[in-house]
């Protein structure tokens, strides 16, 4: 293939057979080459996230969005029903939403608690945290939260400072001669390694949250979280060097090729190609229209050896990796504002995108975070032993009920007023006959009705 590039490009030019370095040059310009993203999560990160606006926007997008969603710090009353108030899907009818409800006042006990620390550290907050946490689990699979705790005294082992760990630059480091299969942690300690130095974090103070990973092997590597990114990773790089097609192209000032002479006349020889280029530099340089308009001595032709961008079509790759990115990281490609028909703002098709958004995306990274935070967090504090981390999607604009059919439905049902406030999110009133059935008043029992039909009849008798 080279030497028929080579004899290609000599055609025009005149160049030496055993001149390689232009035949390699074009060959590659052509084309000929294809080095890959590897599958490293700096890569990743670094690539996708760093350099990729569609990676960008959408991880953006999501974190934000997760970061707005209210939480609770909930005392557990009754385990038993925190189990039934698991199985609740998050959509629920007005019957559903009642019941759920009260579940929730067995489950839990009234009041509710503080996060246990006011702030992670000095430099960022709890938002902070979290935006990172749904960062990372997106583009490398991964979170690390390293708690900084006293060896000893009155508060040893409960947690003064709080740390995201960079998760593309953690190692797990396995202990020696592991049994994978063990009861026990296999994990040794965590290693962030930066250039020459690195900096190791005992197991027991580091908290790993990790997207599922299938691809088990003896060395550990499924110990880390899979990148949701990882089967996209071509369509990035694809993604990218569009991008970058465009700037080159638009920098060109449209499409290149070679100058020669002309069919059957006298071929350049490299010294008038040069010139000829050195020529063309200069007149691309100077500012003024007329400045462009140059003679020559001999009959030239030009040939064209790229496409257009008419004939590339770089958007319908661009929509197509821009497609495949979405489903990897389960966005509604509708939220990018890059479909036509997307209409953003208040329409159904945009309202119906943002509830997959937090439903099938955001939500389910969120219950990741807050069984790890129960289970490894709360806890070191006191008196945060048995509480659970609560994030209620519906108080946001986009999963609010139809009220009015809400309320229409509540006033029917044979339900206390205190189940009624609670539906709405109303706290109950301890006060006399809040917690009694009520029936509306066009009703009455059968037997009652009887009753008073024979009283009537019994006053007319007499």
């Amino acid at each position: 293939m080279a030497n028929k590039v080579q004899a290609f490009f000599n055609s025009f030019t005149g160049n030496k057979p055993n001149d390689k370095d232009l035949s390699n040059a074009l060959f590659g310009m052509m084309g000929g080459k294809f080095s890959a993203y590897d599958n490293k999560k700096t890569t990743i990160l670094e690539k996708g996230y760093g350099m990729n606006p569609d990676v960008f926007a959408i991880v953006n997008k999501s974190a934000t969005k997760a970061v707005s969603i209210p939480y609770e710090i909930k005392k557990v009353k009754d385990k038993k029903s925190l189990k039934k108030l698991k199985s609740f899907e998050i959509e629920l009818s007005p019957i559903q939403l009642l019941r759920k409800k009260i579940i929730e006042s067995e489950a839990y006990e009234n009041d509710t608690l503080e996060f246990p620390m006011e702030q992670p550290n000095p430099l960022q907050t709890w938002s902070d945290i979290f935006s990172l946490y749904k960062t990372y689990i997106d583009v490398v699979g991964d979170f690390y939260l390293y708690m900084i705790t006293p060896e000893d005294g009155a508060n040893k082992g409960v947690p003064k400072q709080c740390y995201a760990l960079p998760a593309d630059k953690i190692q797990i480091v396995l202990k020696k001669e592991v049994d994978l299969m063990s009861d026990e942690t296999p994990i040794d300690y965590y290693l962030f390694t930066e250039g020459t130095g690195y900096i190791e974090f005992p197991e027991k103070d580091v908290i790993h949250i990790k997207t599922a990973n299938p691809f088990y092997s003896l060395n550990g590597s499924h110990l880390y979280g899979l990148s949701r990114l990882q089967a996209a990773l071509r369509n990035i790089q694809s993604s990218n060097a569009s991008i970058d097609n465009n700037i080159k192209t638009m920098s060109n000032s449209g499409v290149f090729g070679f100058i020669h002479g002309k069919q059957g006349g006298t071929p350049l020889t490299p010294d008038q190609a040069q010139s000829l280029k050195q020529r063309l530099l200069q007149m691309d340089r100077d500012p003024g229209r007329l400045a462009n308009i140059a003679g020559g001595s001999g009959e030239i032709a030009f040939t064209r050896i790229s496409l257009t961008t008419d004939e590339l079509k770089p958007f319908d790759f661009l929509n197509y990796d821009r497609s495949v990115i979405c489903n990897a990281l389960n966005f509604p490609i509708v939220l990018l504002g890059q479909d036509d028909k997307s209409g953003i703002g208040s329409s159904d098709r945009t309202i119906e995108a943002k509830k997959t958004l937090i439903v099938d995306n955001i939500v389910p990274d969120l219950k990741m975070l807050a069984e790890s935070l129960q289970k490894h967090f709360f806890p070191r504090f006191k008196g945060y032993d048995n509480c659970v981390m609560d994030f209620d999607i519906s108080e946001l604009p986009e999963m609010q009920q139809d009220m009015t059919a809400l309320v229409g439905w509540l006033e029917k049902a044979p339900i206390t007023k205190n189940e009624f406030r609670a539906a709405l999110k109303y706290l109950p009133l301890q006060i006399d006959g809040m917690d009694s059935i009520y029936l509306p008043m066009n009703l009455q029992a059968i037997d009652a009705e009887i009753t008073n039909t024979n009283e009537i009849d019994n006053a007319f008798n007499e």
